[in-house]
């Protein structure tokens, strides 16, 4: 099948599947007497491997190892859900950094809405981001 075909069929640009090509990711395939690239069937469950990986967050480095062990004749399970579960795992964490951001933020703008800005003319800064100034006994 053409790279339009193919294209059509993976839901991808022609660009993107060149760029498949050039990064290792898809092979290069036979080109016809016109000169045309002449895509198989697997060409398509490849690009299809590739999109399911990278929407699982693989990176194209990591995507690239997976086939390169796929076309030397080995499965990749193994190394699929050790990556998966590195991934799990960084996901985890900065899901637990951005709750932290969260509160900090929320606290900010309450800080934010009771803020007079005098007091931050008189600071020479704005005060809503420095420590909250100790209340007047």
């Amino acid at each position: 099948m053409r790279i339009g075909d193919l294209a059509a069929r993976s839901g991808l640009t022609t660009k993107t599947i060149r760029f498949y090509e050039q990064a290792g990711l898809l092979p290069e395939p036979p080109r016809t007497a016109g000169g045309y690239r002449d895509y198989s069937d697997e060409a398509a469950a490849r690009l299809a491997f590739v999109r399911e990986a990278q929407s699982a967050g693989l990176t194209l480095a990591e995507i690239r190892s997976l086939l390169t062990l796929l076309d030397s004749g080995q499965v990749p399970c193994a190394q699929v859900t050790r990556l998966i579960d590195e991934h799990l795992a960084e996901i985890e964490e900065r899901l637990r950094e951005l709750r932290q951001t969260r509160r900090t933020l929320r606290t900010l703008a309450a800080r934010a809405a009771t803020t007079d800005p005098a007091e931050c003319a008189e600071a020479g800064v704005c005060t809503i981001l420095g420590p909250m100034p100790t209340p007047a006994p």
